[in-house]
């Protein structure tokens, strides 16, 4: 994996000439960020050694250099899950390349649905914790390179970023909630059952990414912040059938809103 971290990071360095302070990950419906990056670079997916290619409609699958505000950043317009087919730890070689590349901290969104009882279609959970229900992509062979074998978990999620994004919220009168997540294989959506088993065991929201994407990157000791959308509920009396273009429409409602949040969060580091 490390020759192949080399080659990746290598190619891109010699195609952007960028150096990235921070890294973003869109998750479903999300992509509209990208409309607030002043863009230097470009680089699809396709064209990029040892990098997976999106397959889920919403995803575009492009690698996208520029300035967001006053910070330069790199931005997955698109990723990758475990679902689709990928090994664990392919669905988060890009997690690698972004420290290897340079970046002082990651935000990642994501679409969810709601399980706690207080939550509405088109709530901004902020991530505080998370539970993993997808395989770890730290099984396998141990690279020091990358950090700990054993990483500690008690603050997966930056508490001094989450701080800084309520604050955010408040002042621009965004609504926000705060809990944990938790992170499934997919892709089936949730079963009754399921959504009050995930509520037992003490999640607000359930979706079918992040988790990976995090462990990887609080083991190679970069600083997280993760936000997702509601776009659907898990809650007795409040469950309906949905479907990923559901999901995708009440997250392009909602983006304006997280784009402000992510926008400013990164000017004030």
């Amino acid at each position: 994996m490390l020759e192949q971290i080399k080659e990746t990071t290598k190619f891109i360095k010699k195609h952007t000439n960028f150096e990235p302070e921070f890294g973003i990950i869109l998750g479903t419906g999300l992509g509209g960020l990208v409309n607030e990056i002043q863009i230097e670079h470009i680089l699809e997916y396709s064209r990029i050694p040892n990098f997976p290619v999106s397959t889920v409609e919403g995803h575009s699958g492009k690698l996208i250099f520029g300035r967001l505000g006053k910070r330069k950043v790199v931005a997955m317009q698109g990723r990758f899950h475990y679902y689709e087919g990928y090994e664990i730890t392919k669905v988060t070689f890009p997690v690698r390349i972004l420290k290897y590349l340079g970046i002082q901290a990651l935000v990642i969104s994501n679409a969810s649905g709601g399980v706690n009882p207080s939550f509405e279609i088109g709530d901004l959970m902020i991530i505080e914790d998370h539970i993993n229900l997808i395989p770890n992509p730290l099984v396998g062979k141990h690279y020091p390179e990358f950090g700990a074998r054993f990483p500690d978990m008690s603050e997966t999620y930056s508490l001094d970023l989450i701080a800084k994004a309520e604050k955010i919220a408040a002042n621009k009168g965004i609504k926000v909630q705060k809990g944990v997540y938790t992170g499934v294989t997919g892709p089936t959506l949730e079963t009754p059952a399921e959504y009050k088993y995930f509520r037992t065991i003490g999640s607000d929201a359930v979706g079918m990414s992040t988790v990976p994407e995090v462990i990887v990157a609080h083991q190679m000791d970069i600083p997280c912040f993760a936000i997702s959308i509601v776009t659907d509920l898990g809650v007795p009396g409040k469950i309906v059938k949905v479907t990923h273009e559901d999901v995708q429409a009440v997250a392009v409602k909602q983006e304006i809103n997280m784009t402000h949040i992510i926008k400013e969060l990164l000017e004030q580091l």
